[in-house]
Formats: structure tokens, C-alpha cells, sequence
């Protein structure tokens, strides 16, 4: 007797009867609902990564100006922070005496595209450090020229910020921004280094 297996029933669809597969009609509805879909998620969806690239070049920022205060302390030196305003750029230097040079410690970062240096609107700097809101003063170099265009928060041996005088300061901060949040990294006279966080309207900062 031959051993026969009966074969699986295909599918059975109420608009087609018993022909498997999809209709042209069905594809042209789920594409639709699709696009649909991706038209609500992609919006929440960029401004998502938007919002990461932000918060994390702000805690790179933060190490950056954290490393270069430990460089500072640990090498009986100075050491900065220099950042490039146009380029969009920041890597640490350690200075060294014989020759007198700055030196590039580690790799120059980038901010990420939707990220740029700067505070929008935000009139005001956090609470109890600068004066006035502004980027730290412009970077020297080894001469005691201006570099244009850049940024620096310089830390002395002992670990606290210094001006071109080598007098503490609260002047040193930086502030990036995607056009909606702002964040700042600041250096208060006494060495602490604090990571800050504003929307660009109805500014309030607060420490992150």
C-alpha cells in the first residue's frame, strides 16, 4: 500500500477564494499604512538622536575640561581645553616649559553636525559663575598671541582656572547648543567643574 500525504490547504482569503499570495489592491493599502506610520515616528525619531548627540558631546565636553584639569595637577604644568569656534572642535593641550609649547594631548573631537558652540538667545550664564554669559576667553599661544577663533579654559598646578595673568577666574565656560537646548560646562575659581542644561526658551538652568 502506498504511503500517501495529504498536502497542506493553502490559505483561503474571502476576496480571492483559494489563490495564495496578495492582491495589488492589499500591498498598495499596507505600503500606505507604512508611510503613514513613518511619517508620525520620523519626526520623534530625529529629534531623539538630535537630543543624544547633544548630551553626549556635552559630556565629552565635561571630560575634556575634567582630563585637563587632572593633566594640570599631575604634570606640575598647565594644561586647557582649546576649542575651535569655527571648525567646531576640542581637544586638550599641556604646556611645557623647555621649549615653551603647547602640547596636543589625545584626539581633537568634533561636535556632532546638528551641534555647534554657542547659547542661542539664553541671555544669562547658570548661577554663581560668570559674570556675563559668554564662551571662555580666546586661547594664546606659547608666544602669548590670540589665537582667533577659539575658546580656552586654562587650569593652573593646583587645578584652578586662570586668566592670561594666571589669576583665578570664573570667566572659563563653554556652551553648546541644537538650536532648542543649551548646555554649559563651567570652572568656578575654586577647580569645580559643573555640566549645566537649559531649554533656549524660557531659559532656567539647571545642573545635569
Amino acid at each position: 500500500m502506498s504511503d500517501r500525504r495529504t498536502p497542506l490547504a493553502l490559505a483561503t482569503n474571502p476576496l480571492r477564494g483559494s489563490s495564495p499570495g496578495y492582491s495589488l489592491v492589499e500591498l498598495m493599502a499596507f505600503m500606505a499604512v507604512m508611510v503613514t506610520l513613518a511619517a508620525f515616528i520620523m519626526p520623534f525619531t530625529r529629534s531623539s538622536l538630535n537630543a543624544l548627540n547633544l548630551s553626549g558631546d556635552a559630556r565629552n565636553l565635561l571630560s575634556a575640561v575634567s582630563l585637563a584639569k587632572m593633566r594640570a595637577a599631575a604634570s606640575f604644568t598647565q594644561a586647557r581645553v582649546v576649542v575651535n569656534l569655527n571648525n567646531a572642535t576640542f581637544h586638550v593641550e599641556r604646556f611645557q616649559k623647555n621649549p615653551a609649547a603647547w602640547i596636543p594631548e589625545g584626539n581633537v573631537r568634533n561636535l556632532s553636525s546638528t551641534v555647534s558652540f554657542g547659547f542661542g538667545s539664553v541671555a544669562a550664564p547658570p548661577p554663581n559663575t560668570q559674570p556675563a554669559i559668554s564662551q571662555a576667553p580666546a586661547c594664546l599661544d606659547a608666544a602669548g598671541a590670540t589665537i582667533a577663533g577659539t575658546a580656552c579654559i586654562v587650569f593652573n598646578s593646583r587645578g584652578v582656572p586662570v586668566d592670561n595673568t594666571n589669576a583665578p577666574t570664573a570667566n572659563g565656560a563653554y556652551y553648546i547648543a541644537d538650536g532648542s537646548v543649551v548646555y554649559g560646562v563651567t570652572a568656578s575659581t575654586g577647580g569645580m567643574v559643573q555640566l549645566w542644561r537649559t531649554n533656549v526658551v524660557g531659559a532656567s538652568w539647571a545642573l545635569n
